[in-house]
C-alpha cells in the first residue's frame, strides 16, 4: 500500500512539474503547446461560423474541437489531482476560467448552440504573462489591479449616479415625446437614454420635438463627461499606485513559487513565505 501511494506521489510531482513548472523545459514545452491549442481553438470556433467553411468541413471542424476539449479535460483534472490544494485552484480566477474553457462543448450536447461559447478559451491566454516571467509586465499588472481594486468604489458610485440618470431621462423623453415619436414606453426611453450617454447613438429612436432635441443634445454633451470620469478614476488611482510602489523590486524573485513582485526591503514572499534573497 506505501509502495502504490509512494508511486501515485511521484506521479503527482512529475505531473505538478510539467503543468505548473514553467521555469523547467517540459514545463515551458507544455505551455507553448496548451496556448497553441488555445489559439487553434478559438480560431476553429471562428471559422465554424462562416457560413461556407461550415457547410463544407463541419464534420471536421467539431472533430477538432472535441479533441482538443477532451485534452483540456484531462489537463484541467490533473491540475486538480497534482496540486496539493485543489479546492485553492478550482475557485481561483485562473481555475473558473479553465473550467469555462471546456463546459460549453460538453453543453453542447443537450444545447448544439453552445458550443459556440467555447470562444471564452481566449481568455485562457492571461496564462501568456505568467509563462513569460517578464519583470516588468509583472510590475505593471500589478499596479493596475492595485489601481482597480482602489477605484471600485468610487467607480461603483459613478455607474449608480449613470443609472440614475437614464431613468430620469427616459422618464423625461417618454414624456416629451411620447409614442409617435417611438418612446413606446420608459424602458425604451431608458435604452435611448443610455445608448446616447454612452455615445453609441444607434439612431433607431430620434426625438422629434424641439424640446426633445434640446434635452438629447444635453444628454450628448454629458455623455462626453461621462467617458471622461471612469477614465479619470482609474488613472488618478494608478498614479498613486505608481508612487506608492515606487520602492518594489521587481528583481527579487523567490525561488519557490517565482512571485517576483516584491518591496526592496521585503524579506519573505508575499505569496508563499519563502525567505527572499538580498539584491
Amino acid at each position: 500500500m506505501t509502495k502504490n501511494k509512494s508511486k501515485y506521489d511521484i506521479f503527482r510531482q512529475k505531473i505538478q512539474i510539467i503543468i505548473y513548472g514553467s521555469n523547467t523545459f517540459s514545463g515551458r514545452l507544455f505551455d507553448l503547446v496548451l496556448l497553441g491549442l488555445i489559439l487553434l481553438s478559438v480560431l476553429l470556433v471562428m471559422l465554424d461560423t462562416v457560413e461556407g467553411i461550415n457547410q463544407k468541413y463541419h464534420a471536421q471542424l467539431l472533430v477538432c474541437e472535441w479533441i482538443i476539449t477532451i485534452f483540456f479535460t484531462i489537463e484541467y483534472l490533473l491540475r486538480i489531482i497534482s496540486i496539493q490544494k485543489p479546492l485553492k485552484y478550482i475557485f481561483s480566477f485562473y481555475g473558473i476560467i479553465d473550467l469555462l474553457a471546456i463546459l460549453p462543448m460538453y453543453l453542447s450536447i443537450f444545447f448544439p448552440a453552445t458550443n459556440v461559447l467555447t470562444i471564452v478559451r481566449v481568455l485562457r491566454f492571461f496564462r501568456l504573462f505568467k509563462i513569460l516571467h517578464i519583470p516588468q509586465i509583472s510590475h505593471q499588472s500589478y499596479q493596475l489591479k492595485e489601481a482597480l481594486q482602489a477605484s471600485k468604489e468610487k467607480i461603483l458610485v459613478f455607474i449608480y449616479f449613470v443609472i440614475i440618470s437614464a431613468v430620469i431621462i427616459g422618464a423625461l423623453m417618454y414624456v416629451v415625446e411620447g409614442r409617435e415619436s417611438g418612446f413606446t414606453s420608459i424602458p425604451v426611453g431608458i435604452y435611448w437614454a443610455i445608448v446616447t450617454l454612452t455615445t453609441v447613438g444607434y439612431g433607431d429612436i430620434s426625438p422629434a420635438t424641439p424640446l426633445g432635441q434640446f434635452l438629447a443634445s444635453l444628454v450628448m454633451i454629458m455623455g462626453y463627461g461621462i467617458i471622461a470620469v471612469p477614465t479619470g478614476i482609474v488613472t488618478a488611482e494608478f498614479a498613486k499606485t505608481s508612487l506608492r510602489n515606487s520602492a518594489i523590486s521587481t528583481k527579487k524573485i523567490c525561488s519557490k513559487c517565482l512571485a517576483q513582485v516584491h518591496f526592496d526591503n521585503a524579506k519573505y514572499c508575499y505569496q508563499c513565505g519563502k525567505t527572499l534573497p538580498n539584491d
